[in-house]
């Protein structure tokens, strides 16, 4: 069992070889939790939305297309120069930005200097439950007040849980990739000091994946 980063490296070697692999692996049709947050986003007169585990930029671009001015952040290189080659022949890449970022660090941004953050499928990459709940400490801390957070994790009634190998921390890693599988218990424990808006859950994908859409604010 590799320790929390050889794990993480190997992970990141693994999306960036992927990404090269498979250009555009998921399309340019935005997830079904993207065009909900755009919803929500649009409701609560949000501008500025930070997208975080952005990949090849299906979502970020739907953003940007929806009127959002948008940063996307990834730790594959090759994912985002994908995004911004899209976001040039959308036309859309006068309101797009991007950088190259690992989520178990601090975020590049001032405080309270976004609207929205959304992350499909991020926090439930190989991450500790420690490296879980400090992330969403920094969405915390870069939201401006009655900032929305919209973000989707597997859980545990997922059809892979407690499949292929166990890393420990409810990770298990299946055909190379290693999830974070949530418990309600986390959901709220993340939700802890925000307004918890609410918890969906659907299905994506062959498998199918079983996951919770999450969405929280920032009380004002």
């Amino acid at each position: 069992m590799a320790d929390e980063q050889e794990l993480a490296e190997i992970q990141r070697r693994h999306w960036q070889d992927t990404y090269t692999a498979h250009p555009g692996m998921y399309g340019e049709r935005p997830s079904a939790p993207a065009t909900w947050a755009a919803d929500v986003f649009r409701a609560a007169g949000a501008r500025d939305v930070l997208e975080l585990g952005a990949g090849h930029g299906r979502d970020a671009l739907y953003f940007a297309r929806e009127g959002f001015t948008v940063q996307a952040t990834d730790f594959s290189g090759a994912g985002l120069e994908q995004l911004r080659e899209a976001a040039r022949a959308q036309d859309v890449d006068g309101r797009v930005s991007t950088a190259v970022h690992d989520v178990r660090d601090p975020l590049p941004l001032a405080d309270a200097s976004v609207d929205g953050v959304f992350a499909h499928m991020l926090l439930c990459m190989a991450l500790s439950t420690k490296e879980i709940h400090a992330a969403v400490g920094e969405i915390r801390r870069v939201l401006r007040p009655g900032g929305t957070f919209v973000y989707t994790v597997r859980h545990t009634g997922d059809a892979h849980y407690g499949a292929g190998t166990a890393h420990g921390d409810d990770i298990y890693e299946h055909g190379g990739f290693a999830v974070h599988f949530f418990d309600r218990a986390l959901v709220d424990g993340l939700a802890h000091g925000w307004t918890l808006n609410d918890v969906h859950a659907f299905e994506e994908g062959d498998l199918p994946r079983r996951l919770w859409r999450v969405t929280q604010t920032v009380p004002r």
